[in-house]
């Protein structure tokens, strides 16, 4: 591995920051093989309120991305920790990320634009990803295989094993630049398996940092490795790379598509875009649906795959409810992420906003109307909720990936399922209802990966099965279920001699 533009560097000097003993380096660097190394290039990080850079990160050339590649593979040639040390090893990371959380909390809140509670948040997940992919690391099994059923194989015995599927390339983005990153290289190191991560360049600090402490807590040398740059230059490169064995991706469709096709042959974990949707039938407890809801919809700026974007509402309640979702929206903010009082943070860009702003304006030219929300200033879009939308209008057929839901009246489920389905994407739904037989007839015929009773589309528990069908991807986050993708499974037979026979 070459040393050129090797070496540690000094840690960026964020506004923000409270600089302490306890404070970890948030590194301007790549991890490459155990080292931080520089670059001649480098991505500007901004704060998303503000507009002003608080960082500047070094930008991976293709060089840089073949080191990387390299440096996992050379890792796993020398052979992963035991299970029981990687347990260690991921429990001590978990402990690192609660004593540093709220650093983490704070820069998220700066790159990010997430709120402080939205920030926390994310660390507390976090640091469960960590614990429960450790406890995981000590739980990988195979099975035994009946082989003594088959007609002649009475003396065989056979069992499978599981073993690291080698070299896996995470590619993250923007909205959870913490706890998505933690789903992807965790997993993959209690596997056993080596990781070269490629977060977003919009949000690079957080994995750095996520980095710095999975080295702190005992990684060795080249099992975590962070390279930075944009998708169309350091992505493709990764893509290109003949080393990995697999890829994990997080991100839009359309990206992941390319990917996929890219990896070829090599396995892939796809977590696609969505345009999630949530039923309310008439019998539902209103306040609970409503109070979801609002919580579902708008976190992190309504930027999350499974965000509230259409709101089916049986029509004997329709009205009730709009009344009820509005007033509860109406007194939301958008503003100063470090401030208790807001709400919501800006969106990841203006561009992001006034992207938003167009996509109201033309449901309301289309007959929509706002009922809360609607304004823009910058980079920060107010909470909005839309009535009377056309349904062939952006906002209710096209992800919108902001702070906007439409109520769309119905008069039977099977309408609402059909057009909650009626989109190429089925990550999650939520439906409201205190029926049983209401519950099961969704939960069967919703075409999404995850349906919640009595809950929204935006509700997920790390240690669950997460993942999506149709555009929205395929294959399962989750430590146990992750591992799962991120090993391969081994027959292992062993024919018995009869007894006495010649050993010769």
């Amino acid at each position: 591995m070459s040393a050129v533009g090797r070496g540690r560097g000094n840690p960026p000097r964020l506004q923000w920051t409270e600089v302490s003993e306890q404070s970890l380096p948030v590194r301007e660097e790549m991890l490459i093989g155990g080292e931080w190394v520089g670059s001649d290039t480098s991505i500007d990080v901004l704060n998303k309120y503000t507009g002003e850079r608080i960082a500047r990160v070094a930008s991976a050339s293709r060089h840089h991305v073949a080191e990387a590649a390299a440096a996992a593979e050379a890792a796993m040639e020398h052979a992963a920790p035991e299970p029981f040390e990687r347990f260690k090893i991921l429990r001590r990371a978990s402990d690192l990320v609660s004593e540093h959380g709220e650093q983490l909390a704070r820069t998220m809140v700066s790159e990010g634009g997430f709120t402080t509670s939205e920030a926390r948040v994310e660390v507390d997940r976090c640091s469960q990803t960590l614990l429960l992919s450790a406890e995981e690391a000590k739980r990988i099994h195979g099975d035994v295989v009946p082989i003594h059923g088959a007609p002649g194989q009475e003396r065989r015995l056979a069992f499978t094993i599981r073993v690291p599927i080698g070299p896996v390339c995470a590619i993250t983005p923007f909205n959870a630049p913490l706890n998505t990153p933690a789903h992807k290289i965790a997993p993959a190191f209690a596997a056993g398996n080596a990781v070269v991560l490629k977060p977003s360049s919009l949000t690079p600090l957080s994995s750095a940092l996520l980095c710095e402490i999975m080295a702190e807590a005992g990684v060795p040398p080249g099992f975590i490795n962070l390279v930075h740059g944009s998708g169309s230059d350091c992505g493709r490169w990764l893509v290109e790379e003949p080393r990995f064995a697999f890829y994990a991706f997080t991100g839009s469709t359309s990206v992941g598509r390319s990917i996929h096709s890219g990896a070829g042959l090599r396995r892939t974990q796809m977590e696609l875009g969505s345009i999630s949707g949530t039923i309310v039938c008439s019998d539902a407890d209103l306040d609970w649906a409503v109070e979801r809801c609002v919580g579902a919809a708008y976190r992190k700026a309504g930027q999350v795959c499974t965000s509230v974007q259409r709101l089916y509402v049986e029509r004997s309640i329709a009205d009730e409810f709009a009344d009820r979702l509005g007033a509860a929206v109406r007194v939301k903010t958008a503003g100063d992420p470090s401030d208790p009082s807001s709400f919501i943070g800006p969106m990841i860009s203006e561009d992001a906003a006034i992207r938003a702003e167009a996509w109201v304006d033309e449901a309301v030219e289309g007959g929509a109307r706002i009922i809360a929300g609607g304004r823009r200033k910058a980079s920060l879009f107010e909470p909005t909720v839309l009535n009377d939308v056309d349904a062939r209008a952006r906002v209710i057929c096209e992800e919108a990936f902001a702070p906007i839901v439409s109520i769309v009246p119905f008069d039977d489920l099977d309408t609402a399922i059909q057009h909650l389905n009626g989109t190429p994407y089925g990550l999650a739904a939520g439906v409201f209802t205190q029926n049983i037989s209401t519950a099961f007839v969704a939960a069967r015929q919703l075409h999404v990966g995850t349906v919640h009773i009595n809950e929204s589309s935006s509700s997920r528990v790390d240690l669950a099965p997460y993942g999506g069908t149709k555009d929205s991807g395929h294959g399962r986050e989750g430590p146990k279920y992750a591992i799962e993708e991120m090993t391969e499974e081994r027959l292992i037979t062993i024919t018995l001699r009869p007894l006495g026979s010649d050993s010769a």
